[in-house]
């Protein structure tokens, strides 16, 4: 058996973190096991799906290397197929037109929940052998509903939850087209895993309660069915539901944030699966791992701290040529045109080790390139009365001294020396002086990094 999944969002919001552990868990499925990949676009919620969820969906999927083999699939593209299943199962009687009007079905659940019953539709226009349908009312056109079994079980084994077992009895007749004609959300599913041949729907467990319906719809149709996967949600380091004060944001914001792709999905790999004690791997690992038996059966948490943990070590590892290039999107992105002096791939070799965020490495780096205003304060903190002759003498050996690391910090010494100063009294006043920070990484490597003339210029300004 080849095995094919699929991953099928809905173009009604942006790509956000639970999907996209949906879309990695069923990727890494199809590619551990030699399989397909697919992707479809479930957009027959007109109202809501818009184009840019869609482009949104699409990029994060190219941002995060999720690539499909198959697809996008349209379901509006699909309306004439699933119109022909429908005219099917109304021929064999395995669906029916129901004439209850909204308001009547309104009527039905109130009197219910008065009762203490489970809201749910009576079977007024169910077809049974020996039953007296009503005449069709004029003016109302009808739904169509799968006919449900009475009795039985719809269960199967969850290849992360185990066995699930729902009664028929507990389930009513399913709408799956509506007054307009238009087939609903789980007639559709349905339609498309056996036109596309899904051997395991790998999905959040918030579609458990949909399962059983689209198993007996499937059983209706004389179709093998898939495999199930309910992947447990995602939640907040509070326990709540998954939010954007969590960090529920979309995909596209952590690139807009500065976080590498592979520590994105590195994090969501791990966020509910493990392999062993592993924290950090690559995707090709990932893929080597995974399988569905170490999925947790409970929620996950999010720990946005963890993930820029992550994100800062794959900093470290990344090339200073692709950060430099991705920092420079973010610089331009500013408004900041950076210059080849100094180069920011040294800039970047640099800082790389400090940032924990790509916004963080262009915040470092950006001093190079811009006009630099020290707060009042800290010139008033650093350029004490004291220490302002060395500081002075300094300039004007700058002038002529090798521009080089190892040079710059024998002068420094030199003068240190010669004034009675602690490495900080000098330090700290050209930090300041340079970058407006108390905080850089050798004083002398910074010095470097900079054109002679950029250091002289700046530090003149405050002597």
């Amino acid at each position: 058996m080849t095995i094919r999944t699929r991953f099928a969002p809905s173009p009604t919001g942006y790509l956000h973190i639970g999907g996209a552990r949906t879309a990695l868990f069923s990727w890494a499925y199809a590619r551990k096991l030699g399989g397909t990949f697919i992707l479809r676009i479930e957009d027959t919620d007109l109202e809501r799906s818009t184009q840019e969820s869609e482009q949104a969906i699409l990029d994060g999927m190219s941002w995060l290397n999720l690539d499909y083999d198959e697809g996008p699939f349209y379901q509006m593209q699909r309306m004439d197929r699933y119109k022909a299943v429908l005219q099917q199962m109304l021929g064999e009687g395995k669906a029916y037109h129901c004439y209850t009007s909204p308001a009547e079905l309104d009527a039905l659940r109130e009197a219910q929940r008065a009762r203490g019953e489970k809201p749910r539709y009576d079977g007024q226009w169910r077809p049974e052998q020996g039953k007296v349908l009503p005449s069709p009312p004029e003016g109302i056109k009808p739904v169509v509903r799968f006919k449900n079994p009475l009795h039985g079980v719809a269960a199967w084994d969850d290849m992360v939850k185990g066995k699930i077992v729902f009664e028929n009895s507990e389930l009513d007749d399913l709408i799956i087209a509506r007054a307009d004609g238009t087939p609903t959300y789980n007639f559709c599913v349905v339609v498309d895993d056996l036109d596309m041949g899904i051997t395991q729907v790998i999905r959040g467990d918030d579609h458990i309660n949909n399962t059983p319906r689209q198993i007996n719809i499937l059983k209706a149709l004389g179709a093998a069915l898939p495999q199930y996967a309910h992947v447990p949600m995602i939640l907040g380091s509070d326990g709540e539901r998954l939010s954007k004060r969590h960090g529920a944001v979309s995909v596209m914001q952590y690139a807009e944030d500065g976080f590498l792709p592979e520590a994105l999905i590195n994090y969501l790999a791990r966020l509910g699966w493990s392999h062993g004690d592993e924290e950090v791997f690559s995707v090709k690992q990932f893929v080597e791992w995974f399988d569905l038996r170490h999925i947790s059966k409970s929620a996950a948490q999010f720990d946005p701290e963890k993930l820029r943990w992550l994100n800062q070590h794959y900093i470290k590892l990344a090339g200073n040529a692709r950060l430099s290039d991705l920092v420079r999107g973010h610089l331009a992105g500013r408004g900041v045109q950076v210059s080849d002096a100094p180069q920011l791939e040294a800039v970047i070799a640099l800082y790389k080790e400090r940032a924990a965020t790509l916004l963080e490495l262009a915040d470092e780096a950006e001093v190079f390139y811009i006009e630099v205003h020290p707060a009042q304060e800290l010139l008033d903190a650093h350029l004490a009365p004291e220490v302002l002759p060395a500081l002075r003498e300094l300039a004007g050996r700058f002038a002529d001294v090798a521009w080089e690391a190892p040079a710059l910090a024998a002068l420094i010494k030199e003068l240190l020396a010669k004034h009675g100063l602690k490495m900080p009294k000098l330090a700290m006043p050209l930090r300041v002086m340079l970058v407006g920070q108390t905080h850089t990484p050798s004083v002398d490597a910074v010095l470097a990094l900079f054109p002679r003339e950029t250091v002289l210029a700046r530090m003149k300004r405050y002597l």
